[in-house]
């Protein structure tokens, strides 16, 4: 199965559909779809990791550098509907103690509402 992400809007918030293998093969493109976007000004991401099915340790590495490069240009990265292999893999790394993560979309969108309440002005 190839990779792909598909992008899509909610308010000013930026979502990313992956499906397919997250691994060295693949990680090119999830990385020029981060840096382009970040390129147009977006700086709220959610990644959508529901339709991933494989993930190896170039897909970790690229989910922390795109978390890093997404973080080190003043935005944020979230993710959403993590598998239990995936999640397994994040806890063993200790990365879930970096990403924060959900189960709905609608928390996810939410939550840099919350987010943006809590920053001094």
């Amino acid at each position: 199965m190839t990779f792909s992400a598909a992008i899509r809007y909610s308010g000013d918030v930026t979502l990313i559909d992956l499906s397919g293998s997250l691994t060295f093969q693949e990680i090119a493109a999830l990385s020029k779809a981060i840096r382009d976007l970040l390129n147009e000004g977006h700086k709220k991401f959610v990644l959508n990791l529901n339709g991933v099915r494989s993930l190896d340790s170039s897909g970790i590495g690229e989910l922390v550098r795109s978390y890093m490069t997404v973080t080190n240009r003043g935005g944020d990265l979230k993710m959403l509907n993590l598998s239990p292999k995936v999640e397994e893999i994040l806890k063993i790394t200790k990365l879930s103690q970096v990403f924060e993560d959900f189960s709905d979309e609608q928390s996810a969108v939410k939550s840099f509402s919350v987010n943006d309440q809590n920053k001094p002005l």
